[in-house]
C-alpha cells in the first residue's frame, strides 16, 4: 500500500479521520556528504517534515518524517553538517512527494488551473488553481534566430519586466524580473544563437544587444517609429494652431481666451526685463512646464476647442440659412422654418431654434480641433471622407507648413513597407525634412540618424516586434485573472506556459 515510501521505514499508521497519518524515519545507513563525497552517519540532530502523499481508499495520506542532520567526518569541508536528502522520493523544500506532484501536474496539464483544483479535490488531492499551474514543467525553449525583446509594465510608471519571445512563431522565451541593460545582456550571453533581434527604440536594449551579440542584426520595430513620428505631428499641428485655425476663426473670446492672453503678457513682460524662465513661475506662482510653454508661443493663441455636435436633420439646409441670414440679419425663425419645411425639412421648430443658437449656422465656431487635424494628416487620403479631404485640404492651404507636413507624412508612410532601397530614401526624408521649418519633426529626425543601423534594418528586413507586442496583450489578460495576488515567478510560469 506505501510502496512508494519504501526508502523509509515506516513505524505507524494511524487513521487520522479525513486522512491517513504515516509516521517514518530514515534508513540508519551512511549518506555522502553533499559537498566532499564523504560517506557518512553520525547524527548532529533530528528534524521533523511533513509533507504529503498520494491518497489511499480516498483519503490524502499525510507523512511525518523524522530526518537526520548529519555531521561531515573531514575536517575543513564547507559542509560541516547537513541534512540527509530523497532523491527520486521528495525533493528539497517540498511538502509533496515527486509522485504526488507528478499527479497534480498531469491533471493541471489537461484541464489548466480552476478545473484541475476542482478535479484534485475531487481526488483527495487538495490544490490550489496557482500551485497547480506551478507544478507544471516549463518546457525547454531553444533560443531561435530571429528574437523580439519588449517590456511590459508589471506596475505601471513603477516596475516593468522583459519579454523575449521568437519573433517569427509568437512562441514565449523568457520573461526577466526587470527591464536593466545587464540583465537582458546576461541572458543573451548566457543563452547565444540569436543572428536578429527585434526591438523598440530603447537605447538601454540596443546597448545591452551590441555588448551581448555584437554581430546580431538589429531591427528597429516600424510600428514604433510610425507612433513616434504621430507624436511629433500632433506637437506640429498644434504649434500652427494659429495659423491653420484662421480658415474658420473662433468668436470673440471669453474667460479663458483673457486668461491665456494676460498670462502671456506677463510672463513676456517679465522675460524682456531679464528675469528667467524660474523666477516667472515663482512670481506668477505658475507650473515652469506652463512658462516654458508661453514663452515658446511667439503670439498668444485663443483657438477653443471645437464642441462634437451629433448630425441633425438640420444640417443639409445649413448653406440655405447661412445665406438667409446674410441677406437679412433679422429675418424671423419662423420664416426660415417655413422655407426650409419646402425644401424638405421634417424637423421641429424647437430644434432650428437650437441650431441656430448654437452658431452652427454661422460657422464662426473652430474648423477643428489640432488633434482631429493630426489624425486628418496621418490618414491614408483614400480612406477620407470626402467632407474630410475637403477639410484637409482648407488647413493645408491656409499654412504652407501643414502643406509640406502632410507630403513628408505620406514620404515616411511609404518607407514602412520593407523592400531594397528604402535606407537611400530615408536619408532622402531625412534631407527634405530638415529643410522645412518644422522643429518637432527634425527632433524626429535626429533620433532616427542615433538609431540609424537599426531603422535601416527596420525599412528592409521583413522583421518586426508585431508577434511580441501580441504577447503583452496576452500578458495583460493573464494579469487581470490574477489582480495582483501572485508575484513574478507564477506570471512568468503562466507567461510562458504553452
Amino acid at each position: 500500500m506505501f510502496s512508494g515510501l519504501s526508502p523509509l521505514v515506516v513505524e505507524d499508521v494511524v487513521d487520522g479521520g479525513i486522512a491517513v497519518v504515516v509516521k517514518a524515519r530514515t534508513r540508519d545507513v551512511a549518506v555522502p556528504c553533499p559537498a566532499c563525497r564523504t560517506p557518512t552517519a553520525k547524527v548532529h540532530g533530528y528534524h521533523r517534515r511533513t509533507v504529503t502523499d498520494v491518497p489511499v481508499d480516498g483519503r490524502p495520506v499525510v507523512v511525518h518524517l523524522r530526518v537526520r542532520r548529519l555531521v561531515c567526518p573531514v575536517l575543513g569541508c564547507r559542509r560541516q553538517t547537513f541534512r540527509e536528502q530523497f532523491p527520486g522520493l521528495l525533493e528539497r523544500h517540498q511538502r509533496r512527494t515527486v509522485r504526488l506532484c507528478w499527479q497534480i501536474s498531469q491533471v493541471a496539464r489537461e484541464l489548466c488551473g480552476r478545473a484541475a483544483a476542482r478535479l484534485a479535490g475531487l481526488l483527495a488531492l487538495p490544490v490550489s488553481r496557482s500551485t497547480a499551474l506551478r507544478r507544471l514543467p516549463l518546457p525547454q525553449q531553444a533560443v531561435p534566430r530571429v528574437i523580439g525583446v519588449d517590456d511590459f509594465a508589471l506596475r505601471r510608471r513603477h516596475r516593468y519586466a522583459t519579454i523575449i519571445t521568437d519573433a517569427e512563431t509568437g512562441r514565449r522565451i523568457e520573461v526577466l524580473p526587470d527591464r536593466e541593460m545587464a540583465t537582458l545582456e546576461s541572458w543573451l550571453c548566457e543563452h547565444p544563437g540569436a543572428e536578429v533581434v527585434c526591438r523598440d527604440g530603447s537605447a538601454t536594449y540596443a546597448e545591452a544587444v551590441r555588448r551581448a551579440l555584437p554581430d546580431a542584426v538589429q531591427v528597429s520595430d516600424r510600428w514604433h517609429l510610425w507612433r513616434n513620428l504621430c507624436d511629433k505631428v500632433l506637437l506640429e499641428v498644434r504649434a500652427h494652431a494659429g495659423c491653420w485655425a484662421t480658415i474658420n476663426p473662433p468668436r470673440p473670446g471669453g474667460v479663458r481666451e483673457q486668461t491665456t492672453r494676460e498670462r502671456w503678457e506677463k510672463i513676456h513682460d517679465l522675460l524682456g526685463q531679464g528675469v528667467g524662465l524660474l523666477d516667472c513661475s515663482r512670481r506668477l506662482s505658475l507650473a515652469l512646464n506652463t512658462v516654458k510653454r508661453y514663452a515658446r508661443m511667439p503670439e498668444p493663441h485663443t483657438l477653443r476647442i471645437a464642441p462634437a455636435y451629433r448630425p441633425t436633420l438640420v444640417d443639409p439646409y445649413r448653406d440655405h440659412l447661412r445665406r438667409r441670414r446674410a441677406e437679412d440679419p433679422a429675418v424671423p425663425v419662423t420664416h426660415l422654418l417655413e422655407e426650409i419645411r419646402e425644401l424638405g425639412y421634417t424637423g421641429s421648430a424647437n430644434l432650428l431654434v437650437r441650431y441656430l443658437n448654437q452658431g452652427r449656422a454661422e460657422g464662426d465656431r473652430p474648423v477643428t480641433t489640432p488633434r482631429h487635424a493630426g489624425r486628418l494628416l496621418l490618414t491614408d487620403p483614400e480612406n477620407l471622407r470626402p467632407k474630410e479631404t475637403t477639410l484637409l485640404e482648407k488647413i493645408a492651404a491656409a499654412c504652407p507648413e501643414m502643406t509640406a507636413l502632410a507630403d513628408l507624412i505620406r514620404g515616411f508612410a511609404a518607407l514602412l513597407k520593407p523592400r531594397e532601397g528604402n535606407d537611400a530614401k530615408l536619408t532622402e526624408w531625412i534631407t527634405a525634412a530638415r529643410a522645412v521649418d518644422l522643429p518637432y519633426l527634425r527632433s524626429f529626425t535626429h533620433g532616427l540618424e542615433i538609431d540609424r543601423p537599426a531603422v535601416d534594418a527596420g525599412l528592409t528586413l521583413p522583421y518586426h516586434n508585431g508577434r511580441t507586442e501580441g504577447v503583452n496583450t496576452r500578458t495583460k489578460r493573464i494579469m487581470r485573472q490574477m489582480h495582483g495576488r501572485a508575484g513574478f515567478d507564477l506570471l512568468r510560469h503562466r507567461i510562458l506556459l504553452p
